[in-house]
């Protein structure tokens, strides 16, 4: 990384008068329930907000706004299925820059849809592969074939700066009383890094976290062995911070300012889109959560304390609550399944609800085939219970009443195939 294309922090303030009349100025708000349960007093930096619903649209309107004529004049390119399209095509809009987003052919028409309202006519739409690195490859081509320029979604000094504005807009909201921590997610690590940069360098004694999925800890793996990786396999469920690959930027920014990064299971994330919902009316989308789902990594050490949570972005799309739903209730040991091989008699499933269900639990589901020549049967059931305590007298029950059963929880293998 050479001298002259570091992200500084001169950037950033730059960025922050260039993106004044385009950005909100997201709010900064106490969160009643967070600060009673963490037991702290916890802050969210509202970037679901935005006029995209995220902080991307900060990084890629500074990115354009700093480019040659020339660059403007043969068209931009970006490769996204999610915010970082909405930001680019938000910003080409503005800029009157014409742009082509390259998006994976499974990409949700939503989504689709969403971006091109964004952008308007100065947008056009290519759908190419299965997954994001094959648009990305395909659109890195493109831009060498036709000249144009591509716009990295975290790994370029510009991006890396426009996005460290949040970080400047957090310390200046707080004035005289600047918060102990601040906690942000890190996918590529654009955001982090931008934020690190900017407030290390106005306070030394903010502890930033990062907040990764572990299902997709690229920058956690990193850390670890010095130097960028690549990860073979990833979790896609928290789609916009699940990267196979952080950038070399904001590599070496995080590994010199960040003080720690937290491997955020998926469950957890899902349990945490659900009480915001709930106690706050927020739609936050998976990665929007992660700097709060993280909260319960430092429960000790945050009380009493200020903490700034940054909420990056509400883009949820509603289909996806259902498996929301359930992968909390797995993680959070409240929901069960099980193969139980019931005896074909009359009576048998009557006993199993009357005697071995307790007060609180709830059949959710239930597949069952008779068997008319073989004297028992196998059943898939789901078993929704009220409080994790409740599982093991569960337990007791079907061993006490002779119930031949196998849990499936414990067999990914199996539960992925038959659930």
């Amino acid at each position: 990384m050479s001298k002259e294309l570091q992200p500084s922090v001169q950037g950033v303030i730059d960025a922050a008068a260039t993106l004044q009349n385009v950005v909100d100025l997201s709010p900064l708000q106490r969160s009643e329930f967070l600060s009673d349960l963490f037991e702290a007093e916890v802050y969210l930096k509202r970037e679901d907000l935005q006029a995209v619903r995220s902080y991307k649209l900060r990084g890629a309107f500074n990115f354009l706004s700093n480019i040659t004529d020339e660059q403007k004049q043969n068209g931009v390119v970006c490769a996204s299925a999610g915010n970082h399209a909405q930001g680019f095509a938000f910003s080409c809009d503005k800029l009157n820059i014409k742009g082509t987003v390259f998006m994976p052919t499974t990409t949700p028409k939503q989504k689709v849809r969403q971006v091109s309202y964004i952008g308007k006519e100065s947008i056009d739409i290519v759908l190419h592969g299965d997954t994001y690195d094959d648009a990305k490859e395909y659109a890195l081509a493109f831009c060498e074939k036709h000249h144009k320029t591509f716009v990295s979604p975290f790994d370029h000094p510009l991006i890396i700066e426009g996005q460290g504005t949040v970080g400047k807009e957090i310390l200046d909201q707080c004035g005289n009383e600047p918060p102990d921590f601040v906690f942000a997610p890190i996918g590529g690590g654009g955001l982090s890094a931008g934020c690190c940069l900017y407030i290390k360098s106005k306070n030394s004694n903010v502890q930033i976290i990062g907040a990764e999925p572990k299902g997709a800890p690229a920058m956690y793996e990193s850390f670890r062995k010095g130097s960028v990786v690549r990860l073979d396999k990833i979790d896609n469920f928290v789609d916009g911070a699940a990267v196979r690959e952080v950038g070399q930027y904001t590599f070496e920014i995080l590994k010199r300012l960040l003080d720690d990064i937290i491997l955020v299971p998926e469950g957890r994330i899902c349990t945490y889109i659900l009480e915001m919902y709930d106690r706050a009316a927020i739609v936050a989308e998976p990665a929007g959560v992660l700097s709060i789902a993280a909260l319960v990594d430092y429960k000790e050490k945050i009380k009493g304390k200020k903490v700034v949570c940054i909420l990056s972005g509400g883009n949820n799309d509603i289909s996806r609550m259902p498996l929301i739903k359930e992968k909390s209730l797995l993680f959070e040991g409240l929901k069960h399944y099980f193969v139980i091989t019931f005896p074909q008699r009359a009576g048998a499933l009557k006993e199993f609800v009357n005697e071995v269900l307790g007060p609180t639990d709830d059949i959710t589901l239930f597949e069952y085939t008779k068997k008319n020549t073989k004297e028992a049967g196998p059943a898939l059931v789901g078993i929704e219970i009220g409080k994790k305590e409740d599982y093991q007298p569960l337990l007791d029950r079907m061993t006490k009443y002779g119930i031949d059963f196998k849990i499936l929880n414990d067999d990914p293998t199996l539960f992925n195939f038959l659930v």
